[in-house]
C-alpha cells in the first residue's frame, strides 16, 4: 500500500470495511483533505460520522460507516474540471443520472459536483461516493 496518497488509502480502507459488513474503519495518516472530503461523504449521508483521533504519528480518522456505499475511490490523476464539465465526468466515474457524487476541490473549498454546478465553480477532481 502506497503511503503518497492518503486520499486514495481512506477510499480503499471505507470500500473494504463496507463490503465486510464492518461498523466503522480506521484510517491513518490524517489529513484536511481526507477531512474535507468525509464532511462532504457525511453531509449526503453517506457515512454517520467521522471523528480524529490524535496518536501522535500524523492523526487518524474513526469513520463510522452507514452500509450506504456501493462504490467509492479517488479520482486519480486529479482532474480539473470547467463548471460546465461535470456532466462528461458524472457519466464516467457514476453508474447513472442523479446517482452518488463526485467530491470537488473548488476556489471556495471541497463540496460536491452538485454544489459546484450551483454555484458555477469548476475545480479539482477527488473522488466519487455511490
Amino acid at each position: 500500500m502506497s503511503l503518497s496518497d492518503t486520499l486514495s488509502n481512506t477510499m480503499i480502507a471505507i470500500k473494504n470495511a463496507e463490503n465486510a459488513g464492518y461498523e466503522y474503519c480506521i484510517v491513518r495518516p490524517a489529513s484536511k483533505l481526507v477531512g474535507n472530503v468525509l464532511k462532504v461523504m457525511k453531509d449526503y449521508g453517506y457515512i454517520r460520522e467521522f471523528e480524529y483521533l490524535d496518536d501522535n504519528q500524523g492523526g487518524a480518522f474513526k469513520i463510522t460507516l452507514m452500509k450506504r456505499i456501493n462504490d467509492c475511490g479517488a479520482i486519480r490523476p486529479r482532474m480539473s474540471v470547467k463548471h460546465t464539465e461535470y456532466e462528461k465526468f458524472e457519466s464516467r466515474f457514476l453508474p447513472g443520472k442523479d446517482f452518488g457524487i463526485l467530491v470537488v476541490s473548488t476556489v471556495k473549498g471541497v463540496m460536491s459536483q452538485k454544489e459546484a454546478i450551483e454555484k458555477g465553480l469548476g475545480g479539482v477532481l477527488l473522488a466519487y461516493v455511490y
